[in-house]
């Protein structure tokens, strides 16, 4: 077994509470690779901010998991040699049962998510609970999810929403003992997170979402004062990532997200984590189509990750100072 603290890593439970005292989200970053890890210390380095590296089973797969833990024991090095030692949480992004979130505690993780929020509701709340006292007999904190986001990410889809029952939530979060609770209350996983027919839509074409159900939140808030909150599927969808992905050859119609203003008022109440991933996915694309359309000679990956992690690294500093408020806050 690998403990994170061997790898440099904190949890999410000092970090949540500075969050929620000091009126910000932590932003939880999914990656995948190399320059998607880089772009992330960079980018929270250069603004101070600490930050949840977030890793999905897909990413698991797709990267390996040992490869993956070294690449989070990297990370706390690099923004060491960066000149700042801001807190980096290792964490899994809707573990599907019991056996991945055990590997993962297993193998360094200092966080981990279980999401039995497709279950019935007393499988959620046993599966949870289960997952909670393996993961707190290692310091490791547990994020819980009740109701269902729309969308799809990875292995992750649902048709539709189901805003989170707030007179659940005392009941769900005593019994299982979870550290923070994942809620819905309107956003959506990947890039198409609304119908056009959910939408309005402005007169150069841009679709405008409906807003948060910021009541629901206000309802769960009273629920459970002072518990932190998450919200999944908050990617903006950026409209000229969007744009510069169709001028050079990608088709992405309808894509649309959740609109920063609303993002950042979120960020104020209790919720404390906010998952950014679409977002990133786009920026990259965006910034490799481009240099491919450019440079048509060019044939070293070097030469168009150099420019991509650029592109991401500055997405990311944009959401942790305009839009999570997170900036300033690494050595609270």
């Amino acid at each position: 077994m690998v403990s994170y603290k061997e790898l440099g890593l904190v949890n999410t439970k000092d970090m949540f509470a500075k969050a929620m005292k000091g009126g910000y989200a932590i932003p939880a970053f999914n990656f995948n690779n190399m320059e998607q890890m880089q772009a992330i210390i960079m980018a929270c380095v250069e603004v101070k901010s600490p930050v949840i590296l977030q890793v999905s089973k897909g990413a698991r797969a797709y990267a390996n998991a040992n490869i993956l833990r070294n690449m989070a024991r990297g990370a706390v090095e690099y923004a060491h040699e960066l000149g700042c030692d801001i807190p980096i949480v290792l964490h899994l992004d809707h573990g599907p049962n019991f056996e991945v979130a055990k590997d993962c505690i297993d193998n360094g993780f200092s966080s981990v998510m279980i999401d039995g929020s497709a279950l019935p509701y007393d499988e959620n709340v046993a599966l949870t609970k289960k997952v909670v006292e393996y993961a707190h007999k290692y310091d490791v904190t547990v994020e819980a999810e009740l109701g269902v986001l729309g969308g799809v990410e990875d292995d992750v889809a649902a048709e539709e929403s189901k805003y989170t029952k707030p007179e659940e939530v005392i009941d769900f979060t005593s019994k299982t003992g979870c550290d923070s609770l994942a809620i819905s209350i309107g956003t959506s996983h990947g890039r198409c997170k609304f119908t056009p027919a959910q939408c309005t839509r402005t007169p150069d074409g841009v679709l405008i979402p409906p807003p948060l159900a910021f009541d629901v939140l206000e309802a769960i808030e009273k629920k459970l004062p002072g518990f932190p909150i998450v919200l999944h599927g908050s990617s903006s969808v950026p409209v000229e990532y969007v744009k510069i992905i169709e001028q050079y050859g990608g088709k992405i119609p309808d894509s649309v997200g959740i609109p920063e203003e609303q993002l950042r008022k979120a960020a104020k109440s209790a919720v404390c984590k906010i998952n950014i991933d679409s977002d990133g996915r786009l920026a990259m694309t965006a910034a490799i189509r481009r240099h491919l359309a450019e440079n048509p000679g060019d044939f070293d990956p070097r030469q168009y990750l150099t420019p991509a992690r650029e592109e991401l690294k500055k997405m990311y500093m944009h959401k942790c100072v305009n839009v999570l408020g997170s900036a300033g806050h690494a050595l609270d």
